[in-house]
């Protein structure tokens, strides 16, 4: 993995990722699942121009659903949880 642009697909927003970022100054990201941790820490950085301190990663099992009788399986993820530096803000996450 080595074109940045790629690295982050989308940020997250749930009311639990909500309390990790104004307790903890934490923002998640659904990544590409082949980007490490190091990439992942570049592509942050340069796209939103923030200091970013940690990087924790974690490879998401897609469920088993069923419909009737057909059985299928969503797909498999990846995320991260980006920990800022005290003061950095990402804007993106103030207007949701």
């Amino acid at each position: 993995m080595k074109d940045l642009s790629q690295v982050v697909r989308k940020a997250l927003v749930t009311e639990r990722f909500a309390k990790l970022r104004e307790r903890d100054n934490k923002f998640i990201f659904e990544v590409h699942p082949d980007a490490n941790k190091h990439e992942v820490r570049q592509a942050i950085e340069l796209y939103f121009g923030v200091k970013v301190l940690d990087v924790r990663t974690m490879n998401v099992v897609g469920k088993v659903k069923r419909l009737g009788r057909y059985q299928g399986k969503r797909a498999d993820w990846k995320k991260a949880i980006v920990t800022l530096a005290a003061g950095e803000n990402i804007d993106l996450f103030d207007q949701v």
